[in-house]
């Protein structure tokens, strides 16, 4: 299967590129963002060392749909989509910091509570929660945004402000807009029979001072769904909840001893591995979309979205 796992492109007017852990994203005359969505594979902040059909194109194609369906409560970064693989957008000044929301404890704050502790990013925890319970109300627990290979950091609000990395004006605003995504975000998901457990969001400033919404939105990388129907049952039994996320990637490899952590080694993936991941993702797809999932050409998946992009730029 043809994969996309890095680009090296020179688009008219091109100043300068940055390569985060999933996308690469082309400065433009310093006026717009050419963001490519790659098929890498990033678990633990670590990028695994090959990618996943379709990922790319799965993700991009997932963020515009929550851009478009989000628009009237948060403006954001987006302006074109001409590729599957690609979004172009407003240049931003991105905020240091990514906006994490949890209706419910899982994934990391769940590990985080099974070890004891009951204070996470300068938020309480209430006592005699199991796994996968929900919170009273939806908790922030904000992280420092780290560079490409470096592992983010969880970070407090009162943090956040201490240290100057976000203004307090400002930082009312990202609150009301997290809060504000998640709740249409949480209403999209139950309609599909779905539950939003918990997802991130990253902000810009663009050049006239206005705060947007940038990256990804409701994406599998970037959010944990679970599926709705028989989800209090299994709570009552103690049971693991079925999930439309990137966590299955993170439990397999943490059964195959990797953890992102100091001499570990990445389990090898193999080509049914990778492509048992492709099809997960799809059905992530289909069931956060509602719509079949389209494969787009990926004969020469690179000529594909120099041209696309080029024809754009015109």
């Amino acid at each position: 299967m043809n994969t996309i796992t890095s680009t090296n492109f020179n688009f008219p007017g091109q100043k300068s590129v940055y390569k985060g852990k999933v996308r690469e994203v082309y400065n433009i005359n310093d006026e717009i963002l050419v963001m490519i969505a790659t098929d890498r594979l990033s678990a633990f902040d670590v990028v695994m060392p090959k990618g996943i059909p379709f990922k790319g194109q799965m993700l991009n194609q997932i963020a515009t749909k929550f851009m478009q369906l989000t628009d009237d409560i948060v403006p954001n970064w987006l302006i074109a989509t001409p590729d599957p693989n690609v979004a172009i957008g407003h240049l931003c000044t991105p905020f240091k910091v990514e906006m994490v929301i949890r209706g419910y404890l899982s994934g990391h704050a769940a590990r985080e509570y099974n070890a004891g502790k009951r204070f996470l990013c300068g938020v309480d925890l209430p006592e005699g929660l199991k796994e996968n319970d929900k919170f009273p109300e939806p908790i922030i627990t904000p992280t420092t945004k780290a560079d490409f290979g470096v592992h983010d950091e969880d970070i407090s609000k009162e943090a956040i402000l201490e240290n100057g990395i976000v203004s307090p004006e400002d930082y009312a605003v990202l609150e009301q807009y997290t809060r504000a995504l998640f709740q249409r975000g949480s209403e999209i998901a139950a309609s599909r029979g779905l539950i939003l457990v918990d997802t991130k969001y990253e902000f810009g400033k663009t050049k006239d001072g206005k705060i947007v919404l940038i990256d990804e939105i409701h994406t599998p990388d970037s959010s944990r769904y679970f599926y709705a129907e028989g989800y209090q049952e299994r709570q009552d039994k103690g049971e693991s909840q079925k999930q439309l996320s990137k966590e299955f990637v993170r439990q397999w490899l943490i059964a195959n001893g990797f953890q992102g952590k100091e001499g570990q080694q990445i389990p090898e993936m193999s080509e049914e591995y990778i492509a048992s991941v492709s099809e997960r993702y799809i059905e992530l797809y289909e069931n956060i979309i509602g719509e079949k999932f389209v494969k787009a050409d990926i004969h020469n998946i690179e000529k594909r979205i120099f041209d696309n992009v080029m024809t754009y730029l015109k």
